[in-house]
């Protein structure tokens, strides 16, 4: 509503403050942190490696959970208010991370994590064996008119492996695809899934197939997958701490068709520091920005971090959270920047 009577109005900052920020990803972190960056009137630079503004917001996040023109009508808002986007640019490879750190008076890093995890079974790299965010994508750039080939379930035998909130996007994504079957394939058991349990009551109502306690062991075929080699899995008795381990049920497997197998099993961040050529960039022992988490500042002078990258995946609300809360901090080292260079 706010919206549709003409409330909601660009950003008109009281006065300009003569400094500049560049931010590394268009995704809710990178976008949150803009907007309030801009609010306090910095001059703000959006890069991103894709050729639209919203990373998973619009390429990860299916349509049927977020239409794409609420992305948009935000990207138009946060346009108007002068915050300039900068596509199509890859960190390391267009611009290294010191040309942006003497282009601007401070840096914040909002990649999100993308790496997907792997399984490490036999014959995992057979054709058509995708991981997630390859699929989601393909799909949305599909809904939004790109020219995709590939990576469609239109009357194919659809596997996805994993039980998170990813897995059940994949699932219900080729149900509106119209794949001949859906099966989500998860190790625990229903009451263990991490995902959201209205997202997993949903996926059956619209037809997908779950296989608790299921794991696999291989996949088969020539060239392309043709079927994966299921092994059943049970839970051991709790240990001391409630929480009880999976193990394999020797001489129980299945062979499953399938044409498609989409590996869902969570992400990783990308090796940043090797990838930009700043070693001095700390990471921690899960990949991930180390950060001072009272002032979101790295390890480098004058770069922030916030989002996904330094608390692994997560949420959309939180990386919007982390991206508040970081520009924030960096305003007020900018502040002091200027106060100390007057």
């Amino acid at each position: 509503q706010a919206f549709e009577n003409g409330w909601v109005k660009p950003v008109q900052p009281r006065g300009e403050s003569g400094q500049s920020v560049g931010i590394i990803g268009a995704g809710p972190a990178g976008l949150a942190a803009a907007d309030m960056l801009r609010r306090a009137g910095h001059d703000v630079h959006v890069y991103d490696r894709y050729d639209r503004i919203g990373g998973l917001l619009v390429y990860g996040i299916p349509n049927f959970k977020l239409d794409k023109s609420v992305v948009a009508r935000r990207e138009k808002l946060l346009r108007d208010s002068s915050i300039q986007f900068h596509l199509n640019v890859e960190i390391g490879k267009d611009i290294t991370l010191d040309e942006l750190r003497a282009k601007h008076d401070a840096v914040l890093v909002a990649t999100g994590v993308y790496k997907a995890r792997e399984l490490g079974v036999p014959n995992d790299t057979l054709g058509n064996v995708i991981p997630a965010m390859e699929y989601l994508t393909a799909s949305n750039r599909r809904n939004l008119g790109d020219a995709v080939t590939g990576h469609d379930a239109s009357g194919k035998h659809v596997v996805v492996i994993g039980g998170g909130d990813t897995a059940m996007d994949c699932v219900r994504t080729a149900i509106r695809q119209n794949a001949a079957s859906v099966t989500c394939l998860y190790r625990r058991d229903r009451a263990n899934m991490p995902g959201s349990a209205r997202e997993v009551k949903n996926a059956e109502e619209e037809g997908v197939v779950f296989e608790w306690l299921s794991a696999p062991r291989a996949f088969n075929g020539n060239g392309d997958v043709a079927s994966v080699l299921v092994q059943r899995m049970r839970l051991t008795t709790p240990d001391a701490s409630g929480r009880q381990s999976v193990v394999p049920i020797e001489g129980e497997t299945d062979t499953l068709k399938a044409d498609i197998v989409i590996k869902a099993l969570g992400f990783d961040a990308e090796d940043l520091p090797s990838q930009w050529s700043a070693p001095s960039l700390q990471t921690t022992a899960w990949g991930t920005l180390a950060i001072d988490p009272k002032h979101f500042h790295t390890s480098l002078p004058g770069v922030f971090a916030a989002g996904d990258i330094v608390r692994g995946a997560s949420l959309v609300v939180w990386a919007i959270k982390d991206g508040r809360d970081a520009a924030q901090a960096m305003n007020a080292y900018l502040l002091a920047k200027k106060k100390d260079a007057a």
